[in-house]
């Protein structure tokens, strides 16, 4: 079992950046994929990011590569969302959640499909004002 809480969410003027937390808990946590997903008002939810177990591996949505990083602290079960340039089309909500997977296939990169994430946060909300 997998407790996640993200936090860092808040208002920003467009252009501005913002950073997000999400706190993992658990026995296994470290083996674990964390990917970062959104969902607007009235859209359905989206990928974002995510980074392996071992943080070998990254992947991102496009509408947020070279605005967005993320990065994570196995030793504090912690993994970062740092959203840069940020955009009134990034107002969401924002969830954290986890994959068990590349820890034993050993592929290279996060999954970016929602269904394959097992656990998730409650998420929180980040609004972009224009």
């Amino acid at each position: 079992q997998v407790q996640l809480v993200e936090s860092g969410g808040g208002l920003v003027q467009a252009g501005g950046s913002l950073g997000l937390s999400c706190a993992a808990s658990g026995p296994t946590v470290s083996w674990y994929d964390i990917g970062w997903f959104r969902q607007a008002p009235g859209k359905e939810r989206e990928f974002v990011t995510a980074i392996t177990w071992n943080s070998g591996g990254t992947h991102y949505a496009d509408s947020v590569k070279g605005r967005f990083t993320v990065s994570r602290d196995n030793a504090k079960n912690t993994v970062y969302l740092q959203m840069n340039s940020l955009k009134p089309e990034d107002t969401a909500v924002y969830y954290c959640a986890a994959d068990l997977a590349t820890y034993f296939t050993g592929s290279r990169y996060p999954s970016q499909v929602i269904v394959e994430y097992d656990y998730w946060g409650q998420g929180t909300q980040v609004t972009v004002s224009s």
